[in-house]
């Protein structure tokens, strides 16, 4: 068929299977041209197939050369529809791992079910035995709690007040006002359920119980914080609790897993353009101007330069973490410097949808959600008929 991007809001209904593999393999790339990391050998990726998951397992495998089994809830494509970006993303790296002889094994389900823990178990018991590190970057509005079956939804909101500010649609090239109504105490409690740490602590508790994790294990969650400009819909909203209940899950995870010499860490990275944070109001408006502000100074990342840092520089580091005053792993240092914000802070409230591309890096924001599905990848022919059916070699699909 012919593939072409299909974009509805903040969603696109389409990828390309011949554009993820150029993304994926331009990020592969990326770390075998960086010094190698002495770090994991066995590592298990909950989230693994797109944003931070997917850098996660590149620069696990890539870097360190560590053995990965990736987690996720991905669309396989018929005749009349593609795949979802994440499943062709896993597919490319699968083939590319396994052309190197790596090992790589994924997982398809819900990761929030008991049967896809059990799945997950028996995989690392039969091929690796323990894990050594286990990466926790789930990203999703929905959970159904595996014990008691009730659904909760997430929703991105402030707290205590109505909230006014700007926001983008990147794609229409129009700025705009967005009033958003404070979220009901329900809400936020949802939103904790669905985002926070509990399916997280779920994790680590079965893994533990099931004697598959090494001694020294590290688990890393990631979170983000940003500045004072998102707070009210970020930091101080429901998804700012759903992170505070993380931090603190993280804290309870670390005590358990001292009985292992192991630990637990938040890692609090930069924003960038992923699926999740193209969701949230203000967010893409914010990161247009991020981009333009960070390539102007040079200091630009997206998720693998991140994540490359987090390995090398944290993780695996002879130097120790970098943290704050929470404990919290640091990785963006870059977005938060001082000059950073204050330009970004100054240009903020001069942006109309008339000096938009004039403002800031609205093309390169738009360039980057694309490549997220496999479009704007450079050497792909858009126009040539493609088959979008691509196998994962090594696929268990549970999809519950």
């Amino acid at each position: 068929m012919l593939i072409q991007p299909k974009i509805r809001g903040f969603i696109c209904t389409t990828a390309h299977p011949k554009g993820t593999r150029k993304v994926v393999s331009d990020q592969i790339n990326y770390v075998k041209s960086k010094d190698p990391i002495k770090g994991p050998k066995n590592v298990l990726i909950i989230g693994a197939s797109t944003g931070y998951g997917l850098a996660s397992r590149i620069v696990a495998t890539f870097g360190a050369g560590a053995k990965t089994i990736g987690v996720f809830y991905e669309k396989e494509a018929d005749d009349k529809r593609t795949a979802s970006a994440g499943w062709y993303n896993t597919a490319a790296f699968e083939q590319i791992a396994h052309a190197e002889k790596h090992y790589a094994k994924s997982i398809n389900g819900d990761a929030f079910s008991t049967d896809i823990k059990q799945r997950t178990a028996e995989l690392i018991r039969e091929d690796l035995k323990q894990i050594d590190l286990i990466i926790y970057s789930l990203a999703s509005p929905r959970r159904v709690h595996p014990v008691t079956g009730q659904v909760y939804s997430s929703v991105l909101k402030p707290i205590g007040q109505t909230f006014t500010s700007k926001t983008v649609d990147a794609f229409r090239g129009e700025v705009k006002e967005i009033t958003i109504e404070p979220a009901t105490d329900e809400e936020i409690e949802n939103t904790i359920a669905v985002m926070g740490g509990e399916d997280w602590e779920m994790w680590i508790d079965f893994l533990m119980k099931e004697n598959l994790l090494a001694e020294g294990a590290t688990t890393v969650a990631y979170s983000y914080i940003g500045p004072e400009l998102t707070h009210a819909v970020y930091k101080e909203g429901t998804i700012g609790r759903a992170k505070d209940h993380l931090r603190i899950t993280g804290d309870k995870l670390d005590k358990k897993l001292k009985n292992l010499n192991g630990r637990a860490l938040l890692s609090v990275n930069k924003a960038v353009v992923t699926q999740a944070s193209a969701a949230i109001p203000v967010v893409p408006l914010y990161i247009s101007l991020l981009l333009k502000v960070m390539k102007e100074k040079g200091t630009s990342e997206g998720c693998i330069e991140q994540i490359y840092r987090l390995f090398k520089d944290n993780l695996y580091s002879t130097t120790g973490l970098h943290t704050d005053e929470l404990g919290q792993i640091r990785i963006d240092e870059f977005e938060m410097e001082k000059d950073i914000q204050e330009k970004i802070a100054a240009l903020w409230p001069k942006i109309t949808t008339e000096n938009l591309e004039t403002l800031t890096d609205i093309k390169e924001y738009r360039r980057e959600f694309n490549r997220l599905f496999g479009f704007d990848a450079e050497g792909i022919d858009y126009n040539q008929e493609t088959d979008p059916i691509v196998k994962i070699e090594s696929i268990s699909s549970i999809l519950t």
